[in-house]
């Protein structure tokens, strides 16, 4: 196992750190006493290079690494594979827009621990002065125009409202949701048609009802072209371009892959044939499928075995998609305003063990070994807090199978509307802390943790 962290970080409880419901200890903990008592060997390490054909001195595989460890930043080495999972995640791409990020810019994040802490303590300050009478405007959402995780920002901006009223300070305060979304419920996959209450209903209404009843507005189709220290402009799907005030923001960046490179065994670069332009490993996708009108779920890989390298593997962020799930939109100026395909939390992990599993049926023979998890038949749960306590708070969850519609098993709406529902309330809740204590205590691989689903 090669991580460049030290830590593990159970990321879906960063929102409730990010309002000072949770502290990050309580979502991270140290990763080498886990593979220790695992027998699995651990490096603290940053992978830079795939050599997947070996090189001059042998036709061994191998990564190199780079030591993350304190000590020995930077020191290099050679790990042989006989297979490679790249589960890598995502880098935090805060550079794509001018002044996001709360590193070089000026805008909050809870993609991190340690960011989620800085957001936490900004949100105490606005509430400080909102209570000395001033009256303020947060913003959050997404900080480009192909961000994924909009779940995330939705989920923020309802524990920030929620935080707002246990303070008593909402009425001086407006909430705005800056996204690009073309349409509120659409989450980077395409909005839902789902039961609720035994009637049917879309993603776009149910969430539209939310932001009504909360006094959240939206800024639906935005693209974020720069933000300064209290101004954020962006661009709307119609072209316009406008400028908004801000006294708090927090702001998801888009993804990119880890920056890996690789090598052929003549010491030649053949990152671009390993991986797309964003740096994502290419699996067994369809990655010509071309216009919208041409997508179909055969698009979406199943085994994610690299195409060049059948030893070689992707899981969750770290694969490239084919396209997007969502109808692909551009501005009249040529900017592209689409949500990129959600590919984190259960789906993640659902390929993940998938990918395992081939791998573990290779090594022991068996005949059929490859094990498939294709995004057009994985269903996928998520649960969104919408304010953090045990006898006030409330969440929304929601459930969707498949997560990439397949249009022709399911011709009305790309989905199975049986297994496809949304319901928010105190249960929801109870129901996202439970996963928290549960996921925390499987990631720690405690006593009989397998039996826990992802």
């Amino acid at each position: 196992m090669v991580s460049p962290n030290s830590n593990w970080n159970w990321i879906p409880s960063n929102i409730w750190v990010g309002v000072g419901k949770m502290t990050a200890r309580q979502v991270t903990f140290p990763l080498e006493p886990i593979y220790r008592r695992l027998g699995i060997t651990f490096h603290q390490a940053k992978a830079t290079e795939i050599h997947p054909e070996g090189d001059a001195e042998g036709p061994a595989p191998y990564v190199v690494v780079a030591s993350t460890e304190p000590g020995s930043e930077g020191r290099t080495k050679k790990i042989v594979y006989d297979y490679l999972m790249n589960c890598t995640g995502p880098k935090l791409n805060f550079a794509a827009t001018p002044g996001l990020g709360p590193d070089a810019g000026h805008t909050l994040s809870v993609c991190t621990a340690a960011h989620a802490t800085q957001a936490a303590q900004a949100l105490g300050t606005a509430i400080d002065r909102l209570k000395a009478g001033e009256h303020l405007r947060l913003v959050v959402g997404t900080g480009h125009g192909t961000c994924t995780c909009e779940g995330a920002a939705f989920e923020y901006t309802f524990n920030v409202d929620h935080a707002l009223r246990e303070a008593g300070v909402r009425d001086n305060a407006e909430v705005v949701y800056l996204t690009n979304e073309a349409e509120l419920g659409d989450f980077g996959v395409g909005g839902l048609v789902f039961t609720q209450q035994g009637f049917s209903t879309t993603s776009k209404l149910w969430t539209e009802s939310l932001f009504r009843e909360r006094d959240v507005h939206p800024i639906l189709g935005a693209h974020c072209t720069e933000i300064t220290a209290d101004k954020i402009a962006y661009e709307q799907l119609d072209g316009s371009t406008h400028e908004i005030d801000y006294d708090f923001a927090m702001l998801l960046p888009p993804f990119r892959g880890a920056d890996l490179k690789a090598f052929d065994a003549q010491g030649q670069e053949i990152t671009d044939k390993l991986f797309n332009p964003a740096g994502f490993l290419k699996v067994d996708a369809n990655y010509a499928a071309g216009a919208y009108e041409n997508w179909s779920a055969d698009d979406w890989p199943k085994t994610y075995e690299s195409p060049l390298y059948s030893n070689i593997f992707a899981a969750g962020i770290a694969f490239a998609p084919p396209h997007q799930i969502s109808r692909p939109r551009t501005s009249p100026k040529g900017t592209v305003i689409t949500p990129a395909p959600p590919r984190t939390g259960m789906p993640s992990g659902m390929i993940a063990k998938a990918v395992a599993l081939t791998i573990t049926g290779r090594i022991l023979g068996r005949r059929r070994a490859t094990h498939e998890a294709p995004m057009t038949r994985l269903g996928a749960a998520c649960v969104a807090s919408a304010g953090a306590g045990l006898t006030n708070g409330s969440a929304a969850a929601m459930t969707m199978q498949p997560v990439v519609p397949d249009w022709q098993r399911y011709p009305e709406t790309g989905r199975n509307l049986k297994s496809t529902f949304g319901e928010i309330g105190l249960a929801g809740h109870w129901i996202k802390y439970m996963l928290h204590v549960l996921f925390l205590y499987k990631a720690k691989a405690r006593p009989l943790w397998w039996i826990i689903p992802e």
